[in-house]
């Protein structure tokens, strides 16, 4: 049989709005539609926290409780991944850090990366090419994450190293000694995940110049504040020395792959997208998103799971059929939000749709076999 990465059952306990919530799915894309506030996005955001990392909201653990109880919450699903099944349950404890179980066995948030592949789009990034470098660098390392799981640990060796130094500048610390070690360490772990970027960016523009799309192409680059590269370890590392006297003046590190950012182009039109009307700005972000999951489907074997929050809203009924078209054909299992199942017209029977109202501050899940 064909190659799938998709959940076949999805449990929420005690996860932000919904008190208990069981979804039994197939592979094909899932519609979910209801009135804002009723608890859409916290679906989204409990099959995000399957991957490695906080998820699409970036929430602390404590915010993922629901109130009042306040019990702790718990996720848990049944991943096709391949030609295997897993079990796989995450939760916290109110006080607890966040556990990970694969197969009825503790393993690190890491090891999600291994077995599943989960790419997400929502509102709060529609402003990415216009707003700061570190939204876009999150954006470049999550596509990164998704094919070379080892990167996080490259960019928590390289943080927490950069976080040690700039507690030495900022105490005015001085003797060289101090900064040996943890500027080899920033320098080797830096170089790793600025290639990493680049072998990420360079499957992104594979997949874009190698598929004809409804959607604009992106022409990406790593650009560097720094003059000097940083996927070299010795150039890194020199850079880092020599610029021991100006961080300490400001307190923190000013050279290292910290500082990079990602800069796109409309291809067909050779504008930059921070320049780029807010629609193709969105546009640009959907095909990255197509681009990273035809690229995953030769690397991993299959395409990822996909979570587009309210997606749907901002396209034209042509531009959403085109998308669903995509979804579709790349085979992946699409988790999709909307208000009106209107907003999922297009898609018919290839779909499978999920009502979501809310009742007395609880989310009531209703699964539909028609929009």
């Amino acid at each position: 049989m064909t190659a799938q990465l998709a959940l076949t059952q999805l449990t929420l306990s005690h996860f932000r709005s919904h008190k208990r919530a069981v979804l039994d799915v197939d592979a094909r894309p899932v519609a979910i539609y209801g009135p804002n506030g009723a608890g859409k996005t916290n679906l989204l955001e409990a099959v995000s926290m399957l991957s490695p990392g906080r998820g699409l909201r970036r929430a602390g653990i404590e915010d993922l409780i629901r109130r009042p109880e306040s019990l702790g919450w718990k996720v848990t699903a049944i991943l096709q991944s391949l030609h295997q099944i897993h079990e796989i349950e995450t939760g916290a404890e109110p006080g607890t850090s966040r556990s990970v179980r694969i197969d009825s066995k503790a393993a690190a948030q890491n090891a999600l990366g291994k077995i599943a592949r989960i790419l997400w789009l929502v509102p709060s990034m529609d402003r990415l090419w216009i707003e700061g470098a570190e939204g876009r660098r999150r954006f470049l390392d999550r596509a990164t994450l998704s094919f070379i799981p080892t990167h996080a640990d490259a960019v928590v060796r390289y943080e927490k190293a950069m976080r040690e130094r700039n507690r030495l500048l900022k105490d005015m610390v001085r003797d060289p000694h101090w900064y040996t070690v943890l500027e080899q360490q920033m320098a080797e772990a830096g170089a790793e995940l600025t290639a990493n970027r680049q072998t990420a960016i360079a499957a992104l523009a594979a997949a874009q110049d190698t598929t004809e799309t409804a959607f604009p192409t992106a022409t990406l680059d790593l650009t560097n504040a720094n003059p000097l590269p940083d996927d070299d370890k010795d150039t890194l590392l020199q850079a880092l020395i020599e610029g021991r006297p100006r961080d300490m003046s400001a307190g923190r590190t000013l050279v290292g792959p910290h500082r990079a950012d990602l800069t796109a182009i409309y291809a067909d039109k050779g504008v930059d997208a921070k320049d780029c009307s807010t629609g193709e700005q969105k546009a640009l972000l959907i095909s990255l998103i197509l681009a990273n999951g035809r690229a995953l489907t030769g690397s991993f074997g299959a395409p990822p799971i996909l979570l587009l929050d309210e997606v749907a809203a901002h396209l034209d009924a042509s531009r959403r059929a085109a998308l669903y078209d995509e979804i579709c054909a790349l085979g992946a299992q699409a988790w999709m939000t909307g208000t009106g199942p209107e907003l999922f017209a297009e898609l018919d029977s290839r779909a499978q749709y999920i009502e979501v109202t809310e009742e007395n501050g609880i989310s009531i899940t209703t699964q539909r076999t028609t929009p």
